[in-house]
This record gives structure tokens, sequence and C-alpha cells, in this order.
């Protein structure tokens, strides 16, 4: 159940919304593919007011899980829903804002903890990139350091690498304005997150 518990956390980091765009980049591309990232950057800095769904898939190089999800951000309060085999049936609630982190489902009771990340640390084990996932889920550079950026053909990000993570984006919905991602593969070995966004709904 404790293995199930710690594959589950991987999905946990999608949280705490923060679009601020780190001022180096190296890219792969016309110069001018940065420019439209930067206007993308800039259109979504304050977007903090929506709900998000979808399915997950976890990996940590030897177990693997999935499920459906749901995570409401609104202001500063988040609140992030799993639900799947991933976890055995159960499911998990991660919710909180600036006073603090719960975590509910956990086999011995709910845990509360000064931040989500400091939570996952303390309940689980995993030193997971909280800060920059906010971020990497909309597409966008996190404000953690330097990070190198790929366009493909569509012109948007294909491939971002930061803090060594790999961000795969597969797929976007660019029927939006701005476009924002649909499939995201985020990897740094042994941990895999995968990532079909079927909904959002900004408010």
């Amino acid at each position: 159940m404790r293995r199930r518990l710690r594959l589950a956390a991987i999905a946990l980091p999608l949280l705490l919304l923060a679009a601020c765009a780190p001022p180096v980049v190296r890219m792969k591309g016309d110069a001018g593919l940065l420019d439209a990232q930067r206007a993308r950057e800039q259109a979504l800095a304050h977007a903090d007011h929506w709900v998000l769904q979808g399915r997950l898939g976890v990996s940590n190089g030897r177990d693997g899980g999935s499920g459906s999800f749901s995570w409401t951000q609104d202001g500063e309060r988040y609140e992030f829903v799993l639900r799947g085999p991933a976890i055995s049936g159960t499911n998990f609630r991660l919710s909180g804002g600036p006073g603090g982190a719960l975590l509910e489902g956990l086999e011995h009771g709910p845990l509360r903890g000064a931040d989500a990340e400091a939570l996952m640390r303390k309940a689980l084990g995993w030193e997971v990139p909280l800060r920059d996932l906010r971020a990497w889920v909309l597409g966008l550079r996190a404000d953690s350091g330097p990070a190198e950026l790929e366009f493909g053909g569509n012109r948007l990000p294909s491939l971002l690498q930061q803090d060594g993570w790999v961000v795969d984006y597969r797929e976007w919905d660019d029927a939006r304005r701005p476009p924002l991602p649909t499939k995201v593969f985020a990897g740094k070995p042994p941990y895999k997150v995968k990532l079909s966004i079927e909904s959002w709904q900004f408010r």
C-alpha cells in the first residue's frame, strides 16, 4: 500500500499556480518563437482561477499506475483530487493555501504541513519540483533558474529542460488563446509523469 501511496505522490505536485518566466533561457529555433512564448507567459501570468480535469499516469521505474484527477485553483487556494488504480481505489485530496496544506486519504489518517512541498516530503519521502511543475503544466518556464526550450512545427514548445527534468509537450489545444497543453510528459530518472488534460475551465 505504501508503495502505491508513493506512486500517487507524483501526481500531487501539480498545484499552486505560478507563471513567472525566468530571466535566462536557451533555445533552439527562430528567435521569434521565444518572443511568442514570452507573450504566452505574460498572458497567463495572473491566471489563478480555474478547474483542470484529466488522466494521470505515474511511474518510479519499477511500478506504475494511472487514475483520473481534478484540480481546482481559486486564487491562492487549491484542491487536487486523485482517483483510480494508481491509488488502489482510494481518493487522495491535497488542499491548502498560504496557511498550509492538508493531505487526506493516507492509510494512517490526514496530515498537515507548512506547504505542499514540505508535506509530500514528510508524508511520503519524495523530493519533487512543486514550484516548477505548477508552471510546466501550463507550458511555461518556471522562475527557478535557466531553462532550455525547443519548439515544434506549431511554433509552440515541444521540449522544456529545467532543473534536471525534461518536459515533453506531446499535444496542444492551439484553438485557445493563448494555447494550452493537453498532453504533458515529465521525466527525471527514475520518475515519470504522464498528464492527459481533458478540460480547462477558467473562471
